[in-house]
């Protein structure tokens, strides 16, 4: 890899998982497509972190994600598990056989009519057989194919998006999608319910070989592998698969960091008393197993609670989102994902991911929680001292990992990441020889600034802090959430140009450890017990037992036990 990138590989297991993880892949796209302007420092980020190089069978350059997902027979819509970036014609027809044959085809899914109209301005088939891929501007990608004008790609609407693929823009590599075939996506029948489920998926022995032979493909190209991050679904039998893939990894690649985001979809009903239960048992199972086995955990949802009784979901300010699509929830959450994960995709001073997860993670604290400011308040002729100014007393960020309000718990270990500000508004702008509002407009750089403020608010919590002047990308296909009150660069404005769709945004975003798992997982605890297991004996037929529940309570009052009391790196 150029410049000695330390490689990530990321693995994407579930639908929702899914969704999240084709908004994360856009928004890197999209970061590789725009080119940098006087405003943006280059190489703030390095893409190789998370891409790959490669060439086709005709030495045609790609730039695809470094990425192995796995998903259930159904959900990929139109999209071929093989990818169409490698897809070669005079292959296909260089069959041995010389006899009579008989084609059957399956009917195909209808393409999204976003995704017909994008393939047409990023490339074409042409009649050999090859796709052929225009480049990307900033040099990443393949050679340069020449032609004519072509329009602005369609905006997906909500409802023609069934699926993730549906609005995924990056073409993937072959050895990318892993099909689940023994279950469905659609249907009554034959689902991924259940841990147990997801576990024994790779206890055959036809889904573990896929998935070590790929990881070894990935892996054995790395020359400065640093770990794996993992997306994974918690609500479902995901929450097995993840648990099994994460300790797959530990044994196999063991020193390397395994960062894990447990995500769940943001509203659910009293409804399905059946599927409540089995959400709360997978992601009790799914926590305490993927904790064991990963650097890190981190649940992200938009929802108010992980335990039976729903809570509202979270609000932000500046966004109008729907609560009950997939859609908007997971590009919420890939927009915290892509901030919060900055520090180890830096292209200078990177801090590895093993060395994140223990600044994170001491005293047995492997779960942490997520929060994000979307997008950062910053008004207009406002500096960065002026808005943290406004939001002194409160939590700056909004909680999104099913917590609850954070307000009155403590905080042991932060990291947090600020992005998309103007170098001019990070210190203050006040006329020499005023008088200093704070502490804050008093420091020279806008990394004093940050730094400053998360003294100020959490004075004894050991604190990691990142600033960066590239923004958040927010370009079709991602939905139109934003107020009318931004601008096209997501800043607050009195008076914003009418018609102007917001392309990118600052980000707040921040990973914690916080005793507030202290009272969410005692919740969980309290949830399980009461539950007469009598009445799920279908989630138990799955392939969990009686010891295995009481063996999760317990790990799951250890584990709450070390978020209990003080505010210190002493305790």
């Amino acid at each position: 890899m150029a410049g000695g990138a330390r490689e990530v590989l990321t693995l994407q297991l579930g639908h929702f998982a899914g969704f999240v993880g084709a908004h994360w892949w856009n928004q890197q796209d999209a970061a590789l497509r725009e080119p940098t302007d006087a405003h943006e420092q280059p190489g703030e980020l390095c893409p190789d972190v998370l891409f790959r190089t490669g060439q086709t069978l005709h030495g045609q350059e790609t730039y695809t994600p470094r990425l192995i997902l796995m998903d259930l027979k159904g959900s990929l819509s139109s999209l071929k598990q093989e990818s169409g970036l490698y897809r070669d014609k005079q292959l296909d027809a260089a069959i041995a056989w010389q006899g009579k044959l008989t084609t059957h085809k399956e009917e195909l899914y209808p393409k999204n009519p976003y995704l017909q109209d994008l393939l047409s301005v990023e490339g074409v088939l042409s009649s050999d057989g090859i796709w052929r891929v225009k480049s990307i501007p900033n040099g990443k990608g393949p050679t340069t194919l020449t032609t004519a004008m072509t329009p602005e790609p369609l905006i997906p609407t909500e409802g023609s998006i069934r699926v993730w693929s549906d609005f995924l823009r990056v073409h993937l590599h072959p050895r990318s999608i892993c099909m689940i075939q023994k279950y469905n996506h659609d249907g009554d029948a034959g689902r991924l319910e259940a841990f147990g489920q997801g576990e024994s998926v790779l206890k055959e022995p036809r889904y573990l070989e896929e998935l070590e032979d790929r990881l070894h493909f990935y892996v054995e190209e790395c020359d400065y592998l640093q770990g794996f991050q993992i997306l994974c679904d918690l609500h479902d039998g995901f929450s097995g698969v993840g648990a099994k893939a994460a300790e797959l990894l530990q044994d196999e690649y063991s020193g390397r960091g395994i960062i894990t985001w447990g995500l769940l979809p943001g509203l659910y009903s009293l409804g399905d008393p059946q599927k409540n239960i089995y959400r709360l048992l997978n992601t009790a199972f799914g926590l305490v197993h993927l904790s064991a086995h990963s650097s890190l955990v981190c649940p992200l949802s938009l929802g108010g609670s992980l335990g039976l009784r729903p809570e509202p979901p979270v609000n932000f300010s500046h966004l109008r989102y729907d609560a009950t699509l997939p859609f908007h929830c997971s590009a919420i959450l890939a927009t915290a994902l892509d901030t919060v994960t900055v520090p180890y995709r830096l292209h200078s001073s990177p801090v590895s991911m093993v060395h994140l997860a223990n600044m994170l993670n001491f005293s047995g604290r492997k779960v942490v929680t997520a929060g994000a400011t979307i997008p950062f308040p910053l008004g207009p002729s406002q500096s960065l001292p002026d808005t943290l100014m406004q939001l002194r007393g409160a939590t700056p960020w909004t909680p999104l990992s099913a917590c609850g309000d954070p307000s009155g718990t403590c905080c042991f270990a932060q990291s947090v990441v600020l992005r998309g500000l103007d170098k001019a508004c990070h210190t203050s702008q006040l006329i020499p020889g005023t008088p200093l509002p704070s502490l804050l407009h008093a420091c020279t750089t806008g990394e004093e600034v940050l730094a400053q403020y998360l003294q100020q608010q959490q004075p004894s919590v050991r604190s990691s802090s990142h600033l960066l002047l590239t923004p958040c990308k927010v370009v079709p296909p991602y939905p139109s959430l934003f107020s009318s009150s931004l601008s096209q660069q997501g800043l607050v404005l009195d008076d914003p140009p009418t018609g102007a769709a917001v392309e990118s945004i600052p980000v707040l975003g921040a990973l914690c450890s916080s005793s507030s798992l202290n009272q969410t997982l005692g919740d969980l605890v309290k949830e399980l017990t009461k539950l007469d297991l009598r009445r799920w004996a279908s989630f138990m037929d799955a392939g969990v037992e009686q010891d295995d529940l009481e063996e999760l309570l317990q790990e799951l009052r250890n584990l709450a036990q070390c978020y209990q009391g003080g505010n210190s790196l002493m305790d």
